[in-house]
């Protein structure tokens, strides 16, 4: 979701910024007078130039507060996205991603791509759980039964990420959540797929400040290196978990994920533009599984394909180019006979870790391949 390195940040992509910054929440307030003249509308296509002559496929869907990770689902006809809510912590950039100290999120909604977006405010805050400690990152969310539910990670009390669930009877919340995480889950990045036959899957994993590679063993290692490994090994695979009917638990045991090459052997830790590092999401078109994913310190969307919601999949492409900024998450949803990607960047703030939320048209090929984004 969230990790970065900066050390290997790409110069063209990120303004070189102090590790410590006096802005507040309210800058993209103070910067709208400038924003408001870019010719594109939220959503809008076509790569159009804002107010500093820099061009953008898409403009921001808000401004007035900092949003990124947006898990977009389509809930009786309207889209609302569950993005986390970045803000100004003061707190020095390192590569396990402290500064990304969310506390609460906010969730959108729309009713048309390019219409007007509705923030609904404060859908479920950190003291509100009763087991968080710190950082309430990239959330999702899923609807069953008359229920909504938002699945989050947060760092427990012992600085450990665990995902939790809260419900709600609205899909903007407010959320109450369970008073404990769900029981085996680890890491970052929840992402819930349910299937045409009713069933409910998680995926969820995220390297580095996402504490994945900790995992390896089925216990938590806070000795664990928090950086990949450059050797010939198998790399590190997203999890994949079965939801129960209540979708407050897993129903079954967690299961690695693993993505082949063209050639059907599985991608190695080293091949760092092909691999998994977190960001995970999961959609099916024409009976195929499409499992797209961040590869991290290396700044691209990619997608692998299988033929079982568990994998294995076979990785087939680049889904979206660097955007601006280090890190790179995403959703895709049909809408009105359409598909879309939703992303984040950092048009706003210049400041990776004060992102704002984005949607484009996502096209396919006619074999079903993804045609690559410029953003």
């Amino acid at each position: 979701m969230l990790l970065n390195s900066f050390t290997l940040r790409r110069p063209a992509l990120l303004l070189a910024v102090p590790a410590l910054l006096a802005a507040c929440q309210s800058q993209p307030t103070e910067q709208k007078s400038a924003a408001a003249t870019d010719a594109a509308a939220p959503g809008a296509p076509g790569a159009k130039a804002d107010s500093t002559g820099k061009k953008y496929l898409a403009q921001p869907l808000v401004r007035d507060i900092y949003t990124a990770d947006p898990s977009a689902h389509v809930f009786n006809g309207k889209i609302y996205i569950y993005p986390s809510h970045d803000i100004e912590a003061g707190i020095p950039e390192n590569d396990n991603g402290d500064h990304f100290a969310m506390r609460d999120y906010r969730i959108l909604s729309l009713d048309s791509i390019g219409g007007k977006v509705t923030d609904n405010g404060v859908a479920l805050d950190t003291k509100d759980i009763p087991w968080a400690g710190r950082q309430l990152w990239a959330p999702d969310a899923a609807f069953k039964n008359g229920t909504y539910y938002l699945y989050f990670p947060v760092k427990d009390k012992q600085d450990v990420f665990r995902i939790g669930v809260a419900t709600s009877p609205s899909p903007t919340g407010p959320f109450k959540a369970e008073a404990t995480p769900i029981v085996g889950s680890f890491s970052i990045d929840p992402a819930v797929f349910a299937d045409t036959d009713g069933k409910a899957y998680m995926y969820f994993g995220g390297l580095w400040g996402g504490q994945l590679q900790r995992w390896a063993t089925g216990k938590y290692n806070a000795a664990a290196p928090d950086k990949k490994p450059d050797g010939n090994e198998p790399a590190v695979g997203a999890r994949v978990a079965a939801l129960s009917a209540d979708m407050k638990h897993f129903a079954g045991p967690v299961k690695e994920i693993t993505i082949l090459d063209s050639l059907g052997k599985p991608l190695l830790a080293s091949d760092a533009k092909h691999r998994f590092f977190e960001g995970g999401w999961l959609h099916k078109y024409q009976g195929k599984y499409y499992f797209s994913y961040s590869t991290g310190d290396t700044h691209l969307l990619v997608y692998a394909v299988g033929t079982s919601p568990y994998g294995p999949f076979t990785y087939k492409g680049v889904i979206m180019k660097p955007v601006e900024g280090w890190t790179t998450h995403h959703s895709i949803i049909e809408f009105k006979g359409k598909w879309y990607i939703f992303y984040h960047d950092t048009q706003l703030s210049g400041k990776t870790w004060l992102r704002n939320v984005k949607v484009t048209e996502l096209k396919r090929n006619s074999d079903g391949s993804i045609a690559t984004i410029t953003p």
